[in-house]
């Protein structure tokens, strides 16, 4: 992690290997979360988080930690609340399928028909944000619908959070691939639907 990062949180959601030694090692602050699902981790590094402002990646080489510089002068520059890191165009030929560039964009679109603005990447799982924006967001999915579950909720609150999209340089992730193209895919799609006609939900932060 680059210098001027204040505080790294490493959620440790069941991991089988040795991520939360090595992360401790280095310094992080890592925290064990019981229940397994990606927006469940996600959910309890936000609450642990005490910086004003939070940058999220997962942990398995696939996004870049050097961009964070990159992202922050982007997110200052453009005043935004929510700046969302977009892993298209993928440069990298090693770092996503077809299949998945395929299942990305169907979701993309269908999450940009229903909310009424254009997402390149609604399944990245890098982003800039206000943590004062969490006050705003209904934030209920535990599995990987939580990555566009966050985006529509940003978008839903268009008079108060400011929404942007900037492309990164994506890798090739390291270790197990844990994601199910076709389960995850049809579940991510239903999830966008049913959020879309749902009620506002409670504040994830009061």
């Amino acid at each position: 992690m680059p210098e001027f990062v204040d505080e790294v949180i490493v959620v440790d959601n069941g991991s089988t290997d040795r991520t939360a030694e090595v992360a401790a090692s280095f310094g992080a602050k890592v925290i064990r979360e019981g229940v397994r699902g990606y927006g469940r981790a996600y959910k309890t590094g936000f609450r642990w988080a005490s910086g004003d402002v939070i940058v999220t990646l997962d942990g398995d080489h696939s996004y870049p930690p050097d961009a964070i510089s990159y992202l922050l002068e982007a997110y200052l520059h453009l005043e935004v609340d929510f700046l969302n890191a977009s892993r298209f165009p993928v440069r990298d030929r090693r770092a996503m399928s077809f299949k998945h560039k395929f299942g990305n964009w169907v979701l993309s679109l269908a999450m940009s028909m229903l909310y009424f603005h254009w997402v390149r990447d609604s399944q990245s799982g890098m982003w800039v944000f206000r943590r004062e924006i969490l006050k705003y967001m209904s934030l209920e999915s535990d599995s990987m619908a939580f990555s566009e579950e966050i985006k529509i909720e940003a978008l839903r609150h268009r008079d108060k959070i400011r929404f942007q999209e900037i492309s990164i340089q994506y890798s090739s992730r390291l270790g197990e691939i844990k994601l199910n193209p076709w389960r995850d895919g049809f579940f991510n799609l239903w999830f966008l639907v049913k959020k879309r006609f749902a009620g506002s939900g409670t504040p994830f932060l009061p």
